[in-house]
């Protein structure tokens, strides 16, 4: 890996650890990070954009955090020890959650199934195809989400 990519790597990384954290919020039935601040933790160049593969990255860390055990696999109890970690309330059963994107049924989200589902995320919330996500559209997606499910 070259040394601009190595440092730019480790700033994502470490921003989303950080943003993680400090993004939890503390209402009751709240297992959400505030929109605005998960955007900019996504948005590792700071170019105001979330690219594929910046939402990507993000993913892959938050699925590295939630897979406590480090055996490849997220189990509805791991989601919940990361949730309480953050000290965030669990709004929503982790196991309807990982039910969303189990291909092969078994309760747990592997690391494949949580590409997968993300990619297709991004997708949908990508709403004009520029392969780009804007912060309206970031903001926008999180919102429906949260009407839907009572929470994101």
């Amino acid at each position: 890996m070259k040394t601009t990519q190595a440092k730019a790597w480790l700033a994502t990384v470490a921003a989303l650890l950080a943003g993680l954290s400090a993004g939890a919020q503390d209402s009751p039935g709240a297992q959400r990070q505030d929109p605005e601040a998960k955007f900019k933790m996504m948005d590792s160049n700071g170019d105001g954009q979330v690219s594929r593969d910046e939402h990507a990255t993000g993913a892959q860390m938050m699925f590295v955090e939630m897979d406590a055990n480090r055996d490849g696999s997220v189990t509805p109890i791991e989601m919940d020890g990361r949730a309480r970690a953050q000290g965030t309330t669990i709004d929503r059963e982790s196991a309807e959650k990982i039910k969303q994107v189990d291909r092969n049924n078994d309760g747990q989200l592997t690391s494949t199934e949580h590409e997968v589902g993300s990619s297709e995320m991004f997708i949908k919330m990508d709403t004009n195809g520029d392969g780009l996500l804007s912060k309206e559209e970031f903001a926008a997606a999180h919102e429906r989400k949260r009407e839907q499910r009572g929470n994101w």
